[in-house]
């Protein structure tokens, strides 16, 4: 399969409205087949895979057709039920599976669903390993590749899933502190972590106030959770809480809200996570990772301490295998995806909020107090749709536009633009000193790309 290029595979994993091409049941059979035999390659013993998913309705589809598929192959299912990707991932690696798949759209409607797969090791499967697996779903040698007799393999369910997961999710809390004394508002989206993030929160000791904690499978992410944070910021100002931590739908990500009920956003986060470890001489090569969204301000903040910064394309798995390649020990995004390669492989919501409940417990100090350590340079997002899309070396109106405006900022600011992966949406954003100017460059930047691309309206 060498040289294939991805088709169904986006930067996680597959996903689509449920019951239609391509997330179907057919499709997820197919894959589980797929992902059975590239896992029992050169194993003398039949593959062994964890299959975890969220509280969608369609997810008790796929799960069926996956297992099928696996033991079709004779693979041995492990099957966690509703459970945090991070969970997955985690499992996977302490169980010894020789891979873990997450059935999840994230924060996306009920009405979507996805399939994302993990490595023996716990980290996302690379892109050439995604394009060996999807190249094999059209192969008719797989069904002949197919297990009978006694050979054909099983599923099993593992009862103490969760249990586990808030296990090791403690462990990774200092372990000198508690939280007694604290009050936690919790919002699990009415997904994945509905079980385990109240229970994390309140086996460390707090009084936890648990919302989106009643999953009927269509409304999961549904006015809740990290997608619509006011529902916590309302909870933590009427409960007078220490803290609000709203998760997504598949909780590998974490919107935190502080004590006077302001939202703290990813940056903010790992500017406070980054500068301990900085002080703590546990982030290593002085190094934080992020995307090339975050804020200029968090770049301020973390030389002020000693610190560089390492940007990456946008995408959480993009700041994973930078940190892996270079050997970096933490990274994230400004969406609240927070990855401790000292903790987990992948992006955990309540792993990230207990390493910042743990800084708060031993600093004796509000949230509020601490998320100031960065100072937020003013920054305007604009996304333009587009009839078409052109290489931005090929677009010499806007790239004129552009390199005015950089150089008018100097040291003082940024300019990034790019194409959306997905349609033809052009993302404009620029940072500076002067909201009101920052306006009127990005307008300016707008119209240059429609009159590039020949729009005149």
């Amino acid at each position: 399969m060498t040289g294939k290029k991805r088709e169904l595979f986006g930067t996680d994993g597959i996903r689509g409205r449920a019951n239609v091409a391509p997330m179907t049941p057919e499709l997820a059979l197919a894959l589980g087949r797929a992902i059975a035999l590239v896992a029992r390659r050169d194993r003398s013993r039949p593959p062994r895979i964890v299959i975890g998913k969220d509280t969608r309705l369609s997810g008790y589809m796929l799960e069926t057709a996956l297992a099928a598929g696996i033991c079709a192959m004779g693979g041995r299912v492990m099957l966690c039920g509703p459970i945090p990707t991070p969970a997955v991932a985690n499992l996977t690696q302490s169980m010894r599976a020789d891979a873990g798949v997450v059935i999840s759209a994230s924060h996306n409607p009920f009405g979507d669903n996805g399939i994302k797969l993990f490595g023996p090791d716990g980290f996302k499967l690379p892109d050439s390993e995604e394009a060996e697996i999807e190249g094999l779903l059209d192969d008719h040698r797989l069904i002949s590749r197919s297990c009978t007799g006694a050979r054909v393999g099983r599923a099993e369910r593992i009862d103490d899933a969760a249990g586990r997961y808030v296990v090791y999710t403690k462990s990774t809390f200092p372990k000198e502190l508690t939280l007694d004394g604290l009050s936690v508002v919790v919002d699990a989206a009415h997904g994945a972590a509905y079980k385990v993030a109240p229970s994390v929160f309140a086996e460390l000791g707090a009084s936890v106030y648990a919302l989106g904690v009643r999953p009927n499978g269509r409304n999961i992410n549904r006015h809740c959770g990290a997608l619509h944070p006011e529902h916590v910021v309302k909870e933590v100002r009427k409960r007078k809480a220490h803290i609000g931590v709203a998760l997504d739908g598949d909780a590998d990500r974490v919107i935190i809200v502080d004590e006077k009920g302001q939202i703290v956003d990813g940056d903010a986060l790992m500017a406070l996570c980054a500068t301990r470890m900085l002080g703590q001489k546990r982030l290593a090569k002085r190094t934080l990772v992020t995307t090339v969204m975050s804020n200029m301000g968090l770049e301020r903040a973390l030389a002020a301490a000693g610190g560089r910064l390492r940007r990456t394309q946008v995408g959480d798995r993009y700041v994973v295998e930078e940190m892996r390649r270079a050997g970096y020990s933490f990274g994230g995004e400004q969406s609240g995806h927070l990855i401790f390669l000292d903790h987990a492989t992948t992006g955990d919501g309540l792993v990230a909020a207990l390493q910042v409940l743990g800084i708060m417990v031993a600093e004796g100090r509000p949230l509020s107090e601490l998320s100031a350590i960065m100072q937020r340079v003013p920054q305007v997002l604009q996304s333009v749709k587009l009839p078409g899309r052109k290489p931005l070396e090929q677009m010499p109106q806007l790239t004129r536009l552009i390199g005015r405006v950089e150089r008018k900022l100097g040291k003082n600011g940024r300019v990034l633009v790019r194409w959306s992966g997905t349609e033809p949406k052009l993302r404009l954003m620029v940072e500076g000193p002067d909201r009101d100017k920052l306006a009127s460059m990005v307008d300016d930047m707008a119209d240059a790309a429609k009159r590039d691309l020949g729009v005149t309206a």
